[in-house]
């Protein structure tokens, strides 16, 4: 198993929704996540300048199978990318277990229903 955690821009995030529910990745948390990035300027709106030092974006974090990992990165580059500076990161992180509290199930198994399987 592998968890999964992307970084993607704030305006992508149903596009990446979309391209994972099509990948048959079903369930997935994510948070609003601030970062600093290389640009250090001030933008300047009506007079006022706001600092733009920190990037607003959406932290997705995905426990998957291994056999899912390269179709769910795909999907979140595919719907994320844009090309330009500041389309994001994505992580792949080692997940040694997993248990289901309602069943005291344990590894890939409690990560999806077993009547899905079939």
């Amino acid at each position: 198993m592998k968890k999964i955690e992307a970084i993607i821009r704030k305006t992508k995030f149903e596009e990446v929704k979309e391209a994972l529910l099509e990948a048959d990745i079903e369930w997935f948390s994510y948070y609003d996540v601030r970062g600093v990035g290389k640009a250090r300027q001030g933008r300047i709106y009506r007079g006022v300048v706001y600092d733009t030092s920190y990037i607003e974006r959406i932290l997705i974090s995905i426990v998957v199978r291994d056999k899912n990992v390269e179709k769910t990165i795909q999907a979140v580059i595919s719907a994320a990318q844009t090309g330009e500076i500041g389309d994001g990161r994505i992580f792949v992180i080692p997940v040694e277990d997993s248990i289901r509290i309602r069943t005291g199930e344990r590894g890939d198994i409690a990560l999806y229903n077993a009547e899905q399987e079939k």
